[in-house]
C-alpha cells in the first residue's frame, strides 16, 4: 500500500485535502479512486485512507482506521556528520532513516570542503528535510528524524550532553563492536568526519570533552560509509538486526 507523510492533523472519519506533493504522486503512480493509501503525520502511529477524489493537481481522502504502529529504535541515536563533497549528504541522511537514527546533525569540521552560507543552509536543510519525509515513506517510519541546524565541531563537542558521544578513528585503540558488546542499548552520538577525516587536535579536543574513540576494523572506511556502517553494526550487537 502506498505510504505517504501528510503533516497535518489525521483523525478517522475526516476527508482531508492531501499535500500538493502528495496528490502530484498519486497522479504519477496512477493510483485511482477508491484505492487504499497509508498517510502519517510523523506523530506516531498510521492511517489508512480511502481515495475519494483525484484532478489534475488536487486529491482528498477519508481516513479509515488507525494502527498504533511503532518501528522506532528503542534507543536514540544520534549522527553527527561533518559535511562531506556533492551529493553525500542526501545518500547518508536517506540510509540513517533506513537504519532507524533519531536525529541528524551536520557538522562544519575543520577538514570540511563544504562550506554554507546563511541562505545556503536554509536551502539546504529544506532540501534534506525531504530526504528524511521520502526515506520515512518508503521504510515504514512513522516518526520523522531530528533535523538539527549545521554546527561547528567545537561547538557541537562543547555540548553537555548526558548520552555517550563516540568518534569513530582509525587511530582507536578499541573497536565499535567490543564496545557495544560489553554496553547495555543506550543512547548514542556518533561522529563522523570528512573526507580526510577528523584532524589530530579535533581528536584531541574531542577525547578532552569525553568523546570516546573507537574503532571500525582495519580498513578505513570512507565518511558516506563510516556512519551507516557504525549504525548498522550497534543495531545488530544490540539484537535490532
Amino acid at each position: 500500500m502506498p505510504r505517504f507523510f501528510c503533516p497535518q492533523p489525521l483523525a478517522i472519519g475526516d476527508t482531508i485535502a492531501l499535500p500538493d506533493h502528495v496528490a502530484h504522486h498519486i497522479q504519477v503512480v496512477r493510483l485511482n479512486v477508491g484505492d487504499l493509501i497509508t498517510l502519517f503525520n510523523g506523530e506516531g502511529g498510521q492511517y489508512t485512507a480511502v481515495l475519494g477524489s483525484i484532478e489534475k493537481k488536487r486529491a482528498s481522502a477519508e481516513i479509515k482506521l488507525f494502527e498504533p504502529i511503532e518501528t522506532e529504535l528503542p534507543y536514540a541515536i544520534t549522527l553527527a556528520q561533518a559535511l562531506p563533497e556533492a551529493s553525500k549528504m542526501d545518500w547518508i541522511i536517506e540510509k540513517a532513516v533506513e537504519l532507524g537514527v533519531h536525529a541528524i546533525q551536520p557538522l562544519a569540521s575543520q577538514r570540511c570542503v563544504v562550506r554554507l552560507s546563511a541562505e545556503r543552509a536554509v536551502k539546504k536543510m529544506q532540501h534534506w528535510q525531504g530526504v528524511i519525509e521520502a526515506a520515512s515513506e518508503q521504510s515504514g517510519r512513522n516518526r520523522l528524524a531530528t533535523l538539527a541546524e549545521p554546527v561547528d565541531f567545537n561547538q557541537y563537542i562543547g555540548q553537555q550532553d548526558l548520552h555517550v558521544r563516540i568518534m569513530l578513528s582509525p587511530r582507536a585503540e578499541q573497536s565499535l563492536s567490543d564496545w557495544a558488546r560489553h554496553h547495555p542499548p543506550q543512547s548514542v552520538g556518533l561522529l563522523i568526519g570528512p573526507e580526510g577525516g577528523f584532524t589530530e587536535r579535533e581528536e584531541n579536543d574531542a577525547s578532552a570533552h569525553g568523546v570516546l574513540m573507537l574503532g571500525m576494523g582495519h580498513r578505513v572506511l570512507r565518511t558516506e560509509t563510516a556512519g551507516i556502517a557504525a549504525v548498522a553494526g550497534l543495531n545488530a550487537v544490540w539484537g535490532e538486526l
